[in-house]
């Protein structure tokens, strides 16, 4: 039903390969009633479509909490949100700017592979393609020149405000794509952390693919003295490991493995991110806060929780002409060229 449905599969195809699937299974009593259901879909379509309950659990295949949640948060566009979560999400690259300028890339390099795409406003890294290809079909990703990264994730490295000689950690780097940005951006001194050792691998990966140095240390955020030299970080990027309901377009099992307790937990593991690195910060330093989460809760909330504790810190409003306003950041949807994000410019007085 879904190849029927959703898939540029040719019909018969569809039905034929399905009924041929059924004899795998040795389950030759169902080809006939699995036949015939397909017929009839095919047949029927319009008439079957238009009876669908109009329940959004069961039309858009959400759990009954994430659907409640997203409702709350995303009062005027909750079922928008609900149809991009089912759309498939681009292949969005990004371009080295040290090797050359998206406009280039798009012009000049992908036309030779038989490949087209366009620009992504407020991200000027960035390239949707048209039609996804595997990494090694794309000019000069085994140089360096290209990466694969969601355009909201590229944002991060334009809240920063870089400059060359600044001390910069990225707090849960793996598997590396924001370390790379920011070398490829400006000239800084970076510590790339993650708790976990064997995703490091990645961003030496990443790092080495891209020509770019950074120091590479496994340790937990949340417990600093364990890798902390006491020398403090002109900007601190933390990407908060979050539910990951902003990126269920890339990873639709999310939205069923997630369960409404795990929310709250994730929530003030994020405030204790936060905190646990904010002493880390230089006066007149920035930290960014970033999930790609949808939900309140694990956005403005956790920020707002964390600025009434800190009198030392602010959030700077973000001006941009992605996303909207909300709270002390800014945040997208899911849909078109970005996925749901959250950001949080904090800055220490």
């Amino acid at each position: 039903l879904h190849q029927l449905r959703s898939m540029r599969m040719p019909a018969h195809a569809a039905v034929a390969e399905t009924v041929n699937a059924v004899a795998l299974l040795e389950a030759h009593w169902a080809r006939g009633m699995v036949n015939a259901v397909l017929r009839r879909y095919q047949r029927e379509r319009r008439e079957l479509e238009d009876a669908l309950p109009t329940d959004p659990v069961v039309r858009q295949s959400h759990p009954t909490w994430l659907v409640d949640a997203i409702r709350r948060d995303w009062p005027r566009v909750w079922k928008k949100v609900l149809l991009e979560n089912n759309e498939q999400a681009p292949l969005t690259l990004r371009v080295n700017r040290r090797r050359g300028s998206a406009t280039a890339y798009l012009q000049q390099e992908l036309p030779g592979a038989g490949l087209r795409g366009h620009l992504v406003a407020g991200a000027p890294d960035a390239i949707a393609l048209d039609e996804a290809v595997p990494v090694d079909e794309l000019p000069g990703f085994a140089e360096g020149q290209v990466s694969v990264q969601d355009a909201s994730a590229q944002l991060a490295v334009e809240l920063l405000d870089l400059k060359d000689g600044l001390r910069v950690l990225d707090a849960c780097a793996a598997p590396g794509g924001k370390t790379a940005h920011i070398l490829e951006r400006a000239a800084c001194e970076v510590l790339a952390l993650d708790v976990d050792a064997a995703r490091l691998k990645r961003v030496e990966e990443n790092l080495a693919r891209a020509q770019l140095t950074a120091t590479v240390r496994a340790g937990d955020a949340r417990e600093p003295k364990g890798w902390w030299d006491g020398k403090p970080f002109d900007r601190i990027l933390v990407d908060a490991p979050c539910s990951g309901t902003g990126v269920i377009r890339r990873h639709p099992d999310i939205k069923w493995l997630r369960r409404p307790a795990d929310i709250p937990r994730m929530a003030q593991a994020q405030l204790d991110l936060l905190h646990a690195l904010w002493p880390l910060l230089a006066p007149g330093g920035a930290m960014l806060y970033a999930v790609c989460s949808v939900l309140a809760i694990e956005g403005p909330l956790v920020v707002e929780h964390f600025l009434e504790q800190q009198p030392a810190a602010r959030a700077r409003p973000i001006a941009a002409a992605w996303g909207e306003a909300q709270g002390p950041g800014r945040r997208l949807a899911p849909g078109g060229d970005f996925d749901g994000f959250f950001y949080a410019r904090l800055e220490k007085r």
